[in-house]
């Protein structure tokens, strides 16, 4: 549970409804409500909650109220919700000082972040924010193939997730990106795994974390499941590309499957930890056929709902 959730609910407090594993410790503070994309077709999280930035005052208010509580205590801060980096830069900033201001042992402060919100921020800006205290953004790059970040609808190209990639490390981010496997299904892993090490090769993000494809009610890849014209990629498949993709990377990257959804644990440091990580998922791999119990764990991955 992310610090203060319970003695801040009485208070009003509003919470960002998602945030990062790796956030599991921070205090949680709203910027903005719900997706200005909302578009993907994979993702069911914000489709009830209609865009809006929180005015300044509700905000420094929350602030204040954690403040009172945990001081001395916060080490680090996610800011939501989804893509809260695409207010104005002069706001933002204001929102950074008070914190630092507020939470004097503040290390690390992140963001989600949409890739094409970051190509469109001047460098300057960019600066600016990570001047006064942002550290890390956490992008969802799904995959780096042109043809399924298309039908995916994500609303950017590889070249405009390499550019941000970019942008975000000249500017001095941490950059942590996802990588949902299984969005190409049974018949396009191949060029998903190719085409994803093709652009994470290119950016060499400080993190490289894996999400496993769990289809969720509300969202269009689920509704394309039942009515047959999207075939889910199997355990094995979803294993081998995880494998194809991990071969293919040539990156500096810490690779991390830090979530639920995940079939098997696979972490390490690349490039020294990459022979050990392809031994994790060759072991898998062989196990998946003989071992009932596994096959088993994995089939109750795929129920999971409010990922």
């Amino acid at each position: 549970m992310a610090i203060g959730r319970l003695r801040l609910k009485p208070r009003g407090y509003d919470f960002p409804p998602y945030r990062p594993p790796s956030e599991s410790s921070s205090l949680l503070l709203r910027v903005t409500r719900g997706c200005p994309w909302n578009r993907c077709t994979f993702c069911s999280l914000y489709k009830s909650i209609p865009f809006e930035r929180r005015p300044l005052e509700e905000i420094f208010e929350d602030i204040e109220a954690a403040r009172a509580l945990y001081r001395d205590e916060t080490r680090s801060v996610f800011i939501g919700d989804s893509n809260s980096i695409l207010i104005k830069t002069e706001d933002l900033v204001r929102i950074l000082t008070v914190l630092h201001q507020a939470f004097p042992n503040i290390e690390r402060i992140t963001s989600y972040a949409r890739a094409k919100t970051i190509c469109k921020k001047p460098p300057e800006d960019l600066r600016r924010l990570r001047e006064a205290g942002l550290t890390r953004l956490h992008v969802g790059l799904e995959t780096g193939d042109a043809e399924l970040l298309g039908s995916i609808h994500k609303g950017s190209t590889p070249e405009e997730m390499v550019t941000a990639g970019r942008k975000a490390k000249e500017a001095g981010f941490e950059y942590s990106l996802y990588v949902l496997l299984g969005i190409g299904g049974e018949e396009r892993w191949e060029q998903h795994a190719r085409g994803t090490a093709a652009v994470l090769n290119r950016i060499d993000p400080h993190f490289i974390r894996v999400r496993t494809f769990i289809p969720q009610p509300g969202s269009g890849l689920y509704d394309a499941i039942k009515a047959g014209t999207f075939k889910k990629a199997s355990h094995e498949t979803i294993l081998k590309e995880q494998q194809m993709l991990i071969e293919n990377l040539d990156v500096t990257s810490t690779y991390l499957s830090d979530h639920l959804s995940n079939y098997i644990p696979v972490n390490g440091k690349l490039p020294e930890d990459k022979h050990c990580m392809l031994d994790v998922l060759d072991e898998a791999l062989t196990a998946l056929h003989d071992d009932e119990t596994l096959r088993e764990r994995f089939s109750r991955k795929d129920s999971l709902r409010n990922l």
